[in-house]
């Protein structure tokens, strides 16, 4: 279909466990689809196909073939059912991770959302001070196994310009008091600031990652800044993941028209 020589091995699991791959050639594991087109629409018929996927390339990490995984971009709805909130919550559970986070990475700015893809009347009921504690230490870890500095981490707050009419200020009570904690402990640490103005151009150039309390707070900007320039990465499980920072987008199945630039980032990201 390419029309390209490209240099190719493929091999079993089994081979690649006895470390019998080809180093010299791209090694692939040929995982029946069961799909006679290769671009359809996307359905459940794929689900068996990803969870095997999923599930060899698990097995690979386990046995230690690799530390690091790349997976497309994948369609929540079809897969998930609902089960979980995104790949990245399913990449946690498999492994029995308790503590992860997820980072959409640019190398001028990056974002963490403290809640990932949960309905907003959720996201106040999930704020506490323990799992921005959490989010904070294994970003600070990340940065300076990754990138040999210590990370300079922007707090959004929750409500518009950190305020709220009711008794009670979930930036008051909780996110301030555990930023004022982590300052303590020496995080290169600020807020909680109005996400309304942090990602204005002199706010933003202060950090290298920005915590925001929810998704689309966060998410918004970065993409609307970056668009396909950036990647997302699960940092906490036994093994570093990182994946495209967007869906499959249906429409463009099979047309050859799709923008390639979040892919060869995450390529790029783990050295391959």
């Amino acid at each position: 279909m390419l029309k390209k020589k490209i240099n190719l091995n493929t091999i079993s699991e089994s081979e690649i466990l006895k470390k019998a791959n080809n180093l010299k050639k791209i090694n692939l594991i040929d995982i029946n689809l069961e799909q006679k087109i290769a671009f359809k629409k996307i359905t459940t018929k794929s689900n068996d196909y990803i969870t095997n996927c999923f599930d060899v390339a698990l097995k690979l990490l386990k046995h230690g073939i690799s530390d690091k995984l790349i997976n497309g971009p994948i369609s929540k709805k079809t897969f998930l059912k609902n089960k979980y909130n995104g790949i990245t919550e399913y990449l946690a559970d498999k492994t029995n991770t308790k503590k992860f986070a997820m980072i959409i990475y640019n190398k001028s700015l990056s974002v963490c959302p403290l809640t990932t893809h949960v309905p907003i009347k959720y996201v106040s009921k999930m704020i506490h001070n323990l799992e921005i504690i959490d989010k904070v230490k294994l970003i600070d870890n990340f940065w300076k196994k990754k990138f040999s500095k210590n990370v300079k981490i922007g707090v959004t707050g929750l409500n518009p310009h950190c305020e709220s009419i009711d008794n009670f200020n979930e930036d008051i009570s909780i996110i301030s008091p555990t930023i004022k904690n982590l300052k303590k402990l020496k995080y290169n640490i600020e807020g909680p600031l109005a996400a309304d103005t942090i990602f204005l151009k002199n706010n933003r150039k202060k950090f290298d990652l920005i915590i925001g309390m929810y998704h689309d707070q966060v998410l918004t900007p970065l993409k609307t800044l970056f668009e396909y320039d950036a990647i997302n990465i699960t940092i906490g499980l036994p093994f570093i993941r990182v994946s495209p920072d967007h869906g499959p987008n249906e429409s463009m199945l099979g047309k050859n028209k799709s923008n390639y630039l979040s892919l060869l980032n995450s390529i790029k990201f783990l050295d391959f």
